[in-house]
Formats: structure tokens, sequence, C-alpha cells
């Protein structure tokens, strides 16, 4: 009798009784308890996640910042309260603390009362971070507080995220007002500058009329010296004196009208000027070493440049029959690189044979910062001064009117006149070196003036200025400068679609299994007769693999149309799966045949390490060394592997491939079972009498 017969025979008898008949059905529906059942049970929790009750705690009191009301704690209040994840209930920190420990709540997230004031602080002299606080309870349930840190991660991130625009759009806010006020800064630079002009072509004026007192003054004194000489040169002498020192007083009160005003008006930043060109002389002295170090490099520079010069003119303007038109600016130029070589040779032999004259010039300039420093100092004493100038010289006038008038009288005080003429002499000289310092300083004041209303709209420029749009584009940017683009391949839709492939050959296997609890392993009828070992184990192979194709089509319609299964490639899935059947009661009847009743111990334990070592739920990579050992040799690693890719999609490589492996093993488990078959038409008394029987 052929195999097919055998098998059919074998199914037959199934048919004879109603018990029979609700054991076929019970083993065709049981795939259904493994598979459908447990992917239904978890097929979308991450799609369900409103139903899971969360305390939430506002404690928050609130913040200002720059005039503005913040209340951060509300405002992710509310943006969880309209979210779909958890079943938010607002309670007391208290309520929240004890439902998290007795069950009522799987977790609590709580706003502090200075969550507000900490994340407005981000704009003030002493920033500090806001933070939620979250409390969970493993004892309730761990994988909710794995996805509980998930999901407040986010909330951290959109909430930072926040604080970190407003934050930053002060700061560019701040950048726009600094922009505005240095350009004021820089008009009335300026206006410095155009004012300090003035002060010193007065300066200049007040120069010249003190030298012209003082040459007044000089010759008052050599007359007064001159009247011991003779009484007769007396009145004409006083007649000089008066009329020089009535042009005297003129000018010089001309003068000091016009510059009292503007020294009264300037003292302060006049001091202020001398102190800048005090802090430069101190800042050249500083760079003279700079100086030093650059001027080799400057002459070797210029030299290089002199020499191509030459040599362009050269080629375009003596060696063509024709000269370039060119010619006249080329040489302008060669003679110009020629002369700044020179001069950056003068520069470089100067700097290495005068090392000398440099500290000579250093020490000069300390002079300077001197001299500008004591300006600064007597720059509130300027107009005191000047006043005093002119009333001595308005004195000055009225006492030479006295002498012309009383030149009688002159001989008889002429000791006391001398005296007072030698001290005005000397008064006038101080002044008149004043004026000279003073003019050198406005002067210098003059260019430092300049340079710093230069700097200033250089400032201005580099300042930057944003608008409204640009502002806020910056701000978004530098707020969450880093974007997660991710682009997933092949995307299962929910988590039962994802654990598909783990749990249909784990139902495919029990089916299999509990199959041959039912079916003999080897056809009796076939051992008795005699027949062949490869047809006996044929015979007992094909009945489960029927089933198992009847099983698989029962497992993979409920699972299609009944949850919602979708496929990538569906013919291909269900084919896939027939082959997987056939192997799996291939390998179960050879445990069986093999090993007898503890074959069904050997097939429930092949089925845990199978389990185990499938990489189904985490990567077997995360296992111990022993699962990723075996994990190779077991057929549901390939099946997993496999039935991703059908389902979900991707490259069909890894289906091959188990295909191959499934096919070797279902025919090297039908040659042990045609091995076992053949030891098994001898009775021994072990088989008469087992130790063991299930």
């Amino acid at each position: 009798m052929r195999s097919p017969k055998l098998a059919a025979l074998e199914l037959r008898r199934f048919g004879r009784g109603r018990l029979p008949r609700a054991a076929l059905a019970a083993l065709l529906l049981l795939p259904l308890l493994y598979g459908a059942l447990y992917l239904w049970s978890f097929w979308d929790p991450y799609g369900s996640l409103d139903r899971i009750p969360v305390a939430l705690v506002n404690d928050d009191r609130g913040a200002k910042a720059g005039g503005t009301e913040v209340r951060a704690g509300d405002d992710i209040t509310k943006g969880l309260r309209d979210s779909d994840t958890f079943e938010w209930h607002e309670v007391s920190a208290a309520e929240a603390r004890a439902g998290v420990e007795n069950g009522t709540y799987y977790l609590s997230l709580t706003m502090p009362p200075d969550f507000s004031g900490r994340i407005a602080s981000s704009s003030g002299d002493t920033p500090e971070t806001g933070a939620l606080q979250v409390r969970t309870n493993d004892a309730n349930n761990y994988i909710v507080g794995q996805i509980s840190r998930t999901v407040f991660s986010e909330v951290r991130t959109a909430a930072s995220t926040k604080a970190s625009r407003s934050f930053l759009d002060k700061i560019f806010i701040s950048f726009s007002d600094i922009h505005g006020e240095t350009e004021k800064a820089a008009k009335g630079a300026d206006r410095l500058k155009g004012g300090i002009g003035k002060a010193k072509k007065g300066s200049e004026d007040l120069a010249d009329g003190l030298k012209e007192a003082g040459k007044g003054s000089g010759r008052l004194s050599t007359g007064l010296k001159k009247l011991d000489k003779g009484a007769g040169d007396l009145e004409d002498g006083s007649r000089q004196v008066a009329d020089g020192t009535r042009a005297l007083a003129g000018r010089v009160d001309g003068v000091a009208d016009k510059v009292s005003p503007f020294l009264k008006a300037h003292e302060k930043s006049i001091g202020d000027t001398a102190r800048l060109v005090a802090e430069s002389a101190s800042a050249v002295r500083h760079n003279l070493g700079t100086l030093v170090e650059a001027a080799p490099a400057a002459a070797k520079g210029a030299r290089t440049a002199s020499t191509v010069l030459n040599t362009v003119y050269k080629a375009r303007c003596e060696s063509l029959p024709v000269p370039d038109p060119a010619c006249p600016d080329l040489k302008k130029a060669r003679q110009a690189a020629a002369d700044v070589a020179a001069v950056a040779d003068d520069l470089d032999t100067l700097i290495a044979d005068q090392g000398g004259d440099l500290d000579t010039l250093d020490r000069d300039l300390g002079t300077l910062q001197k001299q500008a420093r004591a300006l600064a100092n007597r720059a509130p004493h300027l107009s005191e001064d000047l006043d005093d100038a002119v009333s001595k010289i308005n004195a000055l006038d009225a006492g030479a009117a006295k002498v012309a008038a009383g030149a009688e009288k002159l001989h008889t005080g002429l000791g006391t006149a001398r005296t007072g003429a030698a001290d005005l002499d000397t008064g006038v000289g101080r002044l008149t070196t004043g004026a000279g310092d003073l003019d050198g300083g406005i002067h210098r004041l003059v260019g430092g003036s300049g340079k710093l209303a230069g700097g200033l709209h250089d400032g201005a420029g580099r300042i930057p200025d944003y608008d409204r749009q640009d502002r806020d584009r910056r701000t978004h940017v530098m707020a969450d400068p880093v974007q997660l683009a991710s682009r997933d391949l092949h995307k299962a839709p929910n988590y039962g679609t994802g654990f598909a492939p783990y749990f249909i050959p784990l139902s495919l296997w029990v089916g299999a299994m509990v199959a041959y609890m039912l079916i003999p392993p080897l056809n009796r009828r076939a051992l008795a007769v005699g027949a062949p070992a490869w047809r006996i184990a044929l015979a007992g192979w094909l009945p489960v693999a029927a089933l198992g194709v009847l099983q698989t089509a029962a497992l993979m319609s409920v699972l299609h149309w009944a949850i919602g299964l979708e496929m990538a490639r569906a013919a291909g899935t269900v084919g896939f799966l027939f082959l997987v059947t056939a192997c799996f009661a291939a390998v179960v009847q050879w445990l069986n045949a093999r090993f007898g009743a503890a074959g069904r111990i050997l097939v429930l334990a092949l089925l845990m390490l199978q389990l185990t070592s499938a990489g189904g739920t985490y990567p077997v990579q995360t296992s111990p060394r022993f699962f990723n050992a075996i994990h190779p040799f077991l057929p549901m690693s390939y099946v997993v592997e496999a039935l991703r890719r059908l389902i979900t999609g991707g490259g069909l490589g890894p289906v091959w491939q188990a295909c191959a492996v499934l096919t070797a093993f279902t025919a090297g488990a039908l040659a042990l079972t045609a091995l076992s078959a053949r030891g098994k038409q001898v009775w021994t008394l072990d088989r008469l009498h087992p130790e063991l029987s299930l």
C-alpha cells in the first residue's frame, strides 16, 4: 500500500465518531490559540495609551519676565490634556503620591511651584534650569514606566525649546538695541570731532596771543631796567609800553572771550582726550615689539613685489617691438614698488641697526604719556588759569597807562616796577608754554576723535541688526538646531504586525506537536506489513503535513480578515508557511519516532530553545552568548527572519535562504525518521514494555 493511501486511512479514522471529529476540529483550531489570540491581545497597545490613568500635578505659580507673564505649567498641562497620550487626572501632589503607591495611577508628572520662575530666569543674571518631576512605580507595571520615559522626554524637549526661543529672542533684540545705540554714539563722536577742530583753532590763537604778550612783557622788563640809566628815555619808553599793553589787552580779551566758554564747557572732554592720548602712547609702546618682528617679513615681501613688477615691465615694455599701452602705468607701479622696497629695507635696517633709537622712541612715548596725564589732571583748571592770565594782562594795561601818566613818579618806584615786570615776564612765559602744550594736546585730540568716530561707525556696521522676520528665523534655528530626519523602511503599522513573524511559527510548531500526540509518528499498519522504511516515514508525515496546511489556512484567514494583519506578500507568506509546517512536522515526527515518549519532552525543549534564540522580540545579539551560538542552527531563526520580509516588505534574500534551510531540515528529518522506522520493524522487550509512557 502506498504512503498517500496510508496517510488517508490514518486521517479517515478521525471521522468515525463524535470525539475523534471533535479532536480533529480542536487540532485544526489549536494554532489560533497561540497565534491569533496572542497577537490580538496586544495588537496595538500604543494606540490605547489614553486609557492608562496618570496623575498630573500643576503646582506652578507662574512668573514674570520682561513685563510678560510666564505660565509654563499651564501651557504644558493644556498640551498634555489635548494630546491622546495617557488618561490625565489633575490632582494634588499628595493624591498623586498616594495614587502611584497604591496603583490608582501608573505614574505622575509634577510641575513644581518655581517651574515658570526657573524658565524665566534664563533672561536674568542667574539663570536656572526648570525640572519636571516624574514618579513611577515598576511594581504597578514596568513597561508603562519605560513608555513614560520616552513621552516625558518629548515633553521636556518641547518645554526646553520654547524657553530657549524666548531667551534667544531677547538676545537678538539686544543686538538691535546695541546697534542703534552704537550708531548714536558714532554720530556724537562726529559732532565731538567738529567741536574739537574749532577748539584747535582757538588754542592756536591763544598760543599766538600769549607769544605776543611774552614779547611785550619782555620789552617792559627791558625798559624798566633802562629807567635806571636815564630819565630822558622814560617818557618815550612809558608811551611805547602803554601802546603795547593796550594792544595786548585788547587782543587777549578778544581771544579770551572766544576761548573761555569753550574751556569751561569742554574741560572734561579735554581731560578725557588727554587720558586717551596717554593710553594711546602706552599702546604704541606695547606694540613696538610687533613692529620689530614684522619689519623683516615686510621688507622681504616688498622686494619680491618690486622684482615681479620689474620683470613684467621688462617683458612688456623693453623686450617687445611695440610696447604695451599700459607701460606708463607699469613704470609708475615699478617705481612705486621699488620705493616701497627701499623704504621697507630702510625700516628693516633701522630696526636691526638702530635698536637704541627704538629705545629712545619708547622713552619719548613714555614722556608723552606722562605729560598727557599731567594735562588731564590740569584740565579742570584751564578756564581758571585763562581768567587769571586775562586779569593780569588787563592789570598790566592799567599799570602801563599809569606809568605813562605818571612818568615823573616812576623813578621813585623804579625798584618795585622792575620786580613786578620780572614776575610778569615769568608768568607770561609759563602761560605761553602751557598754551603750546594745550595746542599740541588738542591736535592729538583731533586725531583721536577721528579714530573714535571711525571705530564707532565700524563697530555699528559689525553689530547685527535683525528685523522681526530674520530674528524669528534665527531664534527658531538656534532654539532647536538639530532635527531628526528619520526614515522607516518597510514600517510595521502596529505592534501586532511586528510580532506576527514570532508567534505564527510558534503556533504551527505547537500544532505539529499536538498532532503527533493524536497521530502515531510511524504508521502501525505499514510497520506490520513490513513496508519500506521511507514509505513508513512518509505515511506518518503526510497526515500531519496535511493538517498543518489546514491549520495554516485557518490561522492566516483569522489573522487577515478578523484581526487585520496586512501582508506585503500575502501569497508568498502562505506558501512559505506551508513549507514551514511541513518542516516542523518532519522534525517533530523524527523526535517522536526516535525517542518515543521522551521525544515529546524533547519537542517541547526544542521549542523553548528556538523561542529564546530566534530573535523574535529583541535582537539576538542582546541575548547571552549561549543563545547567539545556537541561533544559526535552529529552523525557527530562519523562519522569523523570512516572515519579516514577507509580511512587512524588504529584500527576498533571507526568504530564499530560509526555504533552502527548511528543505534541508525536512529532508534530513525524514531520512532520520526512515532510519528509526527500520529499527522499529524489529520488536524488542523495550517496545513491548516501555519504561515511560505519555
